[in-house]
């Protein structure tokens, strides 16, 4: 029998897609995203084009009860977890002052509180067994500062911050944690970011400019796919790699990396 990976975010864009991957190298999945009808249509698909085993639980990340009762129900169906990848996430892009409380409560409630959730959830089967893999997707905004998005940036950070400390922690203990970092990727993220408008700006009647940035972005040469990202989940939990950038962005981020001088700079002037 194939190991189980257990992915969230799973209904669309690179959680779609990794299912995909994993169940062509012979995965049993348990998958888990907000909205059930996306969902159940991807479990759907995943059996019947690849004769995939698939558990299909409806889950809000940000919900510890929930979390708990998808390992819960993934554990009752396969016995173990052999790999999680954390993958749900939301993106904010505006002005500092526009960003509200609120808006940071939601995306961190997201972005980071939701794979802490998931990690805490898996993680007593695994330390049990001596044996496992943990997947936190985060963000070239997890690596370098990106203008307009201190949020964003900040939940990002703390998700690099967490695998890399539970990479030492964990490492002696049979369980492999591992960082994977796209850049700006062609997925239907749009519809569920938020973007703040500058003081003044009337969103009902034009879009807000971070929209038009982050539309016009995706046009560009270095944007990834959702299957490229998939693809390097899939060749980091093969390889046991501790961390991936993919595509383009490793640039972006070894640039940033030797001269944050620089580049620093640079990022201040690119246009609103």
């Amino acid at each position: 029998m194939g190991d189980v990976v257990l992915i969230t975010g799973a209904s669309e864009g690179i959680g779609r897609a990794t299912a995909f991957t994993f169940a062509r190298g012979g995965y049993r999945l348990a998958l888990a995203a907000r909205t059930a009808e996306t969902l159940k249509q991807t479990a759907i698909e995943l059996e019947q084009s690849l004769n995939a085993e698939v558990l299909a639980v409806p889950t809000d990340v940000t919900q510890p009860d929930q979390v708990q009762k998808l390992v819960e129900a993934t554990l009752e169906r396969y016995g173990r977890i052999d790999c999680l990848i954390n993958n749900a996430g939301i993106c904010l892009s505006g002005p500092f002052l526009q960003t509200t409380l609120e808006h940071w409560q939601a995306l961190m409630a997201v972005n980071f509180w939701g794979y802490l959730h998931t990690i805490r959830a898996v993680l007593p089967d695994m330390l049990k067994r001596k044996r496992g893999q943990i997947v936190n997707v985060g963000s070239i905004g997890g690596k370098m500062p990106l203008p307009q998005m201190a949020a964003y940036c900040a939940s990002k950070y703390a998700v690099s911050g967490l695998t890399e400390a539970l990479r030492l922690e964990l490492q002696p203990h049979g369980i492999q944690v591992i960082g994977v970092h796209p850049g700006l990727v062609n997925s239907n993220f749009l519809k569920r970011a938020i973007f703040l408008e500058e003081p003044g700006e009337d969103n009902l009647t034009h879009p807000s400019r971070a929209r038009q940035r982050m539309q016009q972005a995706l046009e560009s040469f270095w944007v990834s796919q959702p299957e490229e990202v998939a693809a390097a989940i899939w060749e980091a939990v093969c390889h046991s790699k501790s961390e991936v950038v993919v595509g383009m962005a490793q640039w972006a981020v070894a640039a940033y990396t030797l001269f944050p001088g620089w580049v620093g700079p640079l990022l201040q002037s690119l246009p609103d």
